[in-house]
């Protein structure tokens, strides 16, 4: 398949999708005013639609902001789906890490071999009430980091979506627990207005360590609007950092669509990528997530 860049395009392993369905699932998030253009049900046709120009072979799905109580049923849900349709390829399941019970709901989702890592949505920022979903940073929170302790006796990952205040408590624990791999969602949410100083300090941190890794996903969020020249050089750091072979490309979407829809989302990386070699951008595009998250796809 031609991409007009670089020939033939690598297989796509997406390593981070959504799919959500308001007939199965509760989704209160999507309720709010900002969020109409995606609040309507994505299911799996509609993605598979989206990604007919970009040799999709595999994605992983990544926990979509359903009712909190609703986690088993979100794994219960997307193992149906991925027994009727071949996708997702594996799940990052929902689980608060600092549920009191954490024992159990980890090894109940561990139990369905699709579920590669765990999700809990910890965003928080010191001084912007509207981008906490979390009253506290949980990063630095004892019972939390119990929690995710306990990720490595089930096999499982952790993917990390908070701010970059939030980098230096979760290196803390990461670093404690080698056995759990680690994913940067979003290029870790640099936020051009409060500077990248924490940012970089985080970014630099997770990259010494070899079980951490990081999405390039989420660009179209720098910055006001869907500008590629505002988060090349963010995109290039990030990779310069951790190395072609622990960055994953992902669309994020249909969340991603609020910057920008799906054609223009990877067609910008995949210009941002025309100068690594074919065999670095199989890894960026495929590989990688292909290992990282397990997958067990021959590619």
């Amino acid at each position: 398949m031609d991409d007009g860049v670089n020939g033939a395009r690598p297989p796509f392993v997406d390593a981070h999708f959504h799919l959500w369905d308001h007939g199965v699932l509760r989704y209160p998030w999507l309720d709010a005013a900002e969020n109409a253009p995606i609040a309507p049900s994505y299911r799996i046709a509609d993605y598979r639609a989206e990604l007919h120009a970009w040799n999709l072979v595999g994605a992983v799905h990544v926990d979509a902001g359903a009712d909190p109580a609703q986690g088993a049923d979100e794994t219960v849900w997307l193992n149906r789906v991925a027994h009727d349709n071949g996708l997702p390829s594996g799940i990052v399941a929902r689980v608060a890490l600092d549920h009191p019970a954490i024992e159990p709901l980890l090894a109940w989702q561990a139990g369905h071999p699709r579920v590669k890592g765990i999700r809990h949505l910890i965003n928080w920022h010191p001084t912007d009430a509207a981008r906490r979903a979390c009253p506290h940073d949980p990063t630095r929170d004892p019972r939390w980091r119990a929690g995710y302790a306990m990720l490595g006796r089930h096999g499982l990952s952790f993917d990390f979506h908070g701010f970059p205040p939030q980098l230096a408590g979760l290196a803390e624990v990461a670093g404690q627990h080698p056995e759990v791999p680690v994913i940067l969602n979003h290029l870790a949410l640099p936020i051009l207005e409060d500077g990248l100083e924490e940012w970089r300090a985080g970014i630099i941190a997770f990259a010494a360590m070899p079980h951490a890794a990081i999405k390039l996903s989420g660009a179209g969020f720098i910055g006001p609007r869907f500008d590629p020249a505002a988060f090349a050089d963010i995109v290039a750091e990030v990779i310069d950092r951790f190395g072609t072979d622990r960055v994953m490309v992902a669309t994020n979407f249909p969340t991603d669509r609020l910057a920008a829809d799906l054609d223009r989302t990877l067609g910008a990386y995949e210009r941002l990528l025309t100068g690594f070699s074919d065999d670095e951008r199989r890894d960026l595009w495929g590989r990688n997530a292909n290992r990282i998250y397990r997958l067990g796809l021959k590619l």
